[in-house]
């Protein structure tokens, strides 16, 4: 499930003497967010990625297709300061080479070096409902990915994609057992755990759907819980990059 990178361990820092290799963006910037508040998340398409407010745990999540537990190591600024990134390759591409440029990015400016290792892990698999998928066929153009807070639109993605970015919305890696071939396009909306309202007696207080309960209703498709061999990556040196 993690996509296999030549150029995973990267690093252009004079400290490790190593040059980024592979695919890079044709203009990047990278800025510390502000502290007002306002939303987090990253949009891709067209050869464009915008990130707000974003984490370096964050974006290697992004860059790999990983979920947050399958990352370990690293500063302790790794999931704490923020930043604002845009990036432009220099001509549309789609989701899975733009990641591959996220990677070239996070090595460059935050002199990321990682390495891989494998665990035994519970993980959620996602499989096809008992009713069958309910998915829309992509029309093989670029890939695109514009998730927000409960709420996911996946254009053109594989089903090994999809499970990629679910793991992200996730506690637990995602792995795609649904033996479904092709690329599908895919709204999904739910209410995450932590926006849930209470319990109490007013039984006309609203409640969206869970992941789960989205994820087989919209999709089709179900999540279930197991034990897995999961591929990690563990963080071996970052530093905060100067802002351009």
């Amino acid at each position: 499930m993690i996509r296999a990178i030549a150029s995973l361990v990267v690093c252009v820092s004079a400290m490790y003497g190593q040059a980024a290799v592979g695919p890079q963006f044709e203009v990047a910037s990278i800025k510390p967010s502000s502290p007002d508040p306002g939303s987090s998340g990253m949009k891709t398409g067209n050869g464009r990625l915008t990130a707000s407010k974003v984490t370096l745990k964050r974006c290697i999540m992004g860059a790999y297709g990983l979920g947050p537990n399958q990352i370990s190591g690293g500063p302790e600024w790794l999931d704490a300061d923020r930043f604002d990134i845009t990036a432009k390759a220099e001509q549309p591409v789609g989701d899975q080479l733009l990641m591959t440029m996220l990677q070239s990015l996070l090595a460059e400016r935050f002199h990321l070096v990682l390495h891989r290792d494998t665990k035994q892990i519970q993980a959620y698999v996602l499989g096809v409902g008992k009713n069958g998928p309910k998915l829309e066929k992509g029309d093989g153009q670029d890939s695109k990915t514009d998730n927000g807070r409960g709420d996911l639109v996946v254009t053109n993605a594989t089903m090994d994609r999809f499970a990629e970015i679910l793991s992200r919305q996730m506690d637990l890696p995602v792995v795609n057992q649904t033996g479904l071939e092709g690329v599908f396009s895919m709204k999904l909306k739910w209410t995450p755990e932590n926006a849930r309202p209470a319990a109490s007696a007013d039984a006309s207080a609203t409640e969206g759907p869970s992941i789960f309960t989205a994820i087989q209703e919209q999709l089709g498709l179900r999540l279930h819980a197991q034990k897995v061999p999961i591929e990690v990556l563990v963080i071996d040196h970052a530093e905060k990059p100067s802002a351009n």
